[in-house]
This record gives structure tokens, sequence and C-alpha cells, in this order.
């Protein structure tokens, strides 16, 4: 049986456009390979797929297992609705070890990253992370990620299909002394929903509370005697946590977390109708080199000092697109009836066709089609009447605000 669809293709960001990189005397380092050479090395063959740090702990308990972004990664347990209504409803625990985890270091780092991303880390506190984005020389968007502030260092956590190109790109471009790990011993989970919150404190210990972090903020944590780092983040629209852990103590935390009454085990299924409710973007069909992020309204993602000053690739069209606007923008869509709108539906309104969807499906919340797509900007504003074409029928559709289902992101009381 195939698999169930999701909002696209079941590669993030696939590796057609940008190829995987192999970067070349990287010295092997316990749980770290540290790179010290700027040249890469495109290879076009077949590349196997990788097994996650707990790709045994996911078949033993019955995941269906797909190709995704490299890896064979679950796609769902029990079934993608009652594990989305289930994270929505109490907690669920994903595994997103596919993720590329880096670490910079040296000196004037703040300087040599600034060059690269468009963010402005000098208000970028110790314990803060912030949403950025990897732009070509044309302003077009190779990857969105997050970076967070360390003692002395960056870390930042990259989308797993463009993690290898994503390294090329940056060791390119920063500085000889500049030092990049890739935490290739690390794993990464998520547990995401409102009772993500009591599940974790019973089991975190530090020098402060769990209660302590609110959203975008990250501390240094022991579970079950590991040291862990969690940020209080998520790609769900949902309170939560991601937890980056030693990859051998992977099965043991998640055996723990599980445990708790609260916590299922959740596939990729639902973890791409969550973050579509949530209006989350996901590179790769959402973003690509042929977007920029003002016309996929991410303008938050380049920081205000950064869009005066400039510095970064790209910088000029940025600029140029925020005095001017730009030729399409990306929307939310509610549409009539029950029939999903996947990736590349075409947009009409009449005869004319001013778009094309780049996620799409059924709200298990909402129990509706939405989706989201890149539309001519005259068409563009809420309430917009237009219709999708599906199977060869054209569905009436309304341009939404998103998120279609709102956020619940602890800011603190």
């Amino acid at each position: 049986m195939a698999p169930p669809k999701l909002s696209g293709h079941p590669t993030e960001g696939a590796v057609t456009q940008r190829c995987r990189k192999v970067l070349p005397d990287c010295r092997i380092l316990p749980g770290i390979i540290r790179v010290s050479d700027h040249e890469t090395e495109n290879h076009l063959e077949d590349i196997p797929l990788e097994a996650l740090p707990l790709d045994a702990w996911h078949r033993a308990r019955g995941a269906r297992m797909v190709p995704f972004a490299g890896y064979e990664m679950p796609i769902q347990y029990e079934g993608i609705v009652a594990e989305h209504n289930w994270t929505r409803e109490s907690a669920g625990l994903f595994d997103v070890s596919h993720m590329g985890q880096l670490v910079l270091s040296g000196p004037d780092l703040d300087a040599a990253v600034e060059a690269v991303l468009p963010i402005d880390l000098s208000t970028l506190k110790l314990g803060q992370q912030r949403y950025s984005l990897l732009l070509d020389e044309e302003g077009g968007v190779l990857d969105d990620l997050m970076v967070s502030r360390w003692p002395e260092a960056l870390y930042l956590v990259v989308n797993g299909a463009t993690k290898w190109d994503d390294m090329g790109t940056l060791r390119e471009a920063l500085p000889d002394d500049i030092t990049m790990n890739y935490l290739d011993e690390r794993a990464l989970l998520a547990l995401q929903g409102p009772k993500a919150a009591d599940v974790l404190a019973r089991h975190a210990t530090g020098e402060y509370p769990l209660s302590a972090l609110t959203f975008m903020k990250f501390g240094r944590f022991q579970i079950a005697g590991h040291d862990v780092t969690i940020a209080r983040a998520g790609y769900t629209g949902e309170d939560g946590f991601e937890i980056s852990l030693p990859a051998e103590a992977a099965a043991e935390i998640a055996d723990l977390l599980c445990a708790e009454p609260e916590v299922k085990p959740i596939g990729l299924g639902a973890r791409d109708s969550l973050r579509l409710e949530a209006g989350l973007p996901l590179y790769g069909h959402d973003l690509s080199p042929e977007t920029s992020p003002i016309e996929a309204g991410l303008i938050f993602g380049i920081n205000k000092r950064r869009r005066t000053e400039g510095g970064f690739p790209g910088a000029e069209r940025i600029n140029r697109e925020i005095a001017e606007g730009t030729a399409r923008k990306w929307v939310g869509l509610k549409i009539e009836g029950r029939l999903p709108a996947r990736e590349g539906a075409e947009v009409f309104s009449g005869s004319d066709k001013i778009g094309i969807v780049t996620s799409g499906g059924f709200s298990p919340t909402l129990q509706a089609p939405i989706a989201m797509a890149y539309v001519a900007s005259e068409y563009a504003a809420i309430g917009t009447q237009l219709e999708v074409e599906v199977r060869g029928k054209r569905l009436a559709a309304t341009v939404s605000p998103t998120p279609f289902v709102p956020h619940r992101y602890y800011r603190g009381n």
C-alpha cells in the first residue's frame, strides 16, 4: 500500500535543486565532525538512505517507515489523524534527528555570521534563539534555520535534506578561522502539545526549573543523567520543546517520555498536517531558491538593523522588494467542500491562472481542506474569492489569514 500523501513530495527540501555535498578533509572527533576545508565536491550518484538513531525503536512500535530527507523516517504509528489530534490535545514525541545540528565558534564570530545571514546578533542574548534564513546572492532562500546563542558560540539547526549543502555554503562563506562543528552524534527529539511542559518537567533538572523557559528560549538540563539542551520551540504551533541529546541516549529518553500517559510517538504525517494548520513553511515546497523571503511573508527573518545596513547575500533584492513590493505573495487558502488541494494545484481568478499551491491537505482540527499558495499580489488580500483546480474540478477558495489554527506558544504569564 502506498504511503499517505504529505502536503508535497515525501522528501523534505528535495536534493534535486541543490546537490548534496560531501565535505572533504574532515577530522572526526568524538561526536563531532570538524570541517577544515572550504572546498566541496558534488556527488550526483544515488545516496543510500541513512538510519535514524531511533530506527529500531520506531520499527518496534509498528511505525511505517518512508524515505524522507535522505533518511528512513516514521510517517505514522496508529494513524495520521489520531496522532494529529493527540498532539493537539495532549503531547506527541517526534523524532527530528534528521535535522543538522551545527556549532560555530571563532574570533569575530558575530561579524562573520552576519555577513552570511540577515540576522542581528547584537540583540541575540545568551539563552535565546531566533529564526533566520540562508540566502543566495540573488536573495533566493537556500534554507530556513534556527540560531541560538551559546557561550562563545552559535548553535544552528538546519533542515535535514539541505544540511550538507548548508555546511558547504557556510564553510565557503565564513573565514578560515571560524570553526564549524557538525554534531553528528546528537539526536533531536521534539515533545509538542499542551501537556508537554508538565511531562518534561517531571524529568528535566537543571540550575533553574523548566518553567523558566519561554518561547524561543533554551537552557542546559539533565534527563536520566544525560546532559541535554532544551529549547522551547517546535514546528506544530503548539507549546513544546526540542531536545538535543546524545544519540546513544535517545532510546532511553524516548522510552522514559513515552512511558508517561500523556505522550505517544508521532510520525511525519501528523507533523505535516500540524505545521500546515499552523501556517508554517516547509523548505523545498513553500521555500526554495526561486522564492524570496519577502514574497514568502518572512520579513521578520531579516532583522530591522540588517534591512537598513544590508551587507548580507541578496540584500539589494530584499530591500528593493521591501520598498516596491513583490509580484506575488504567499497566502493561506480555505477551500470549500472536503477535497484537498495538494502541492502543484493551480489557482485561478476567473479564467486567469494567478498562482500555485505549495502545501495543502485536509485539516483534522477544522474538518476542512486548507492550503498555502503563491498568488499574484493583486489577489492576495484577505477574503479574495478564488478557485483551485483539483482533479479537473474548480473548487471555490478564499484567501485566509494564517495560522489557520491559533498558535499556543508559551510566552510567560
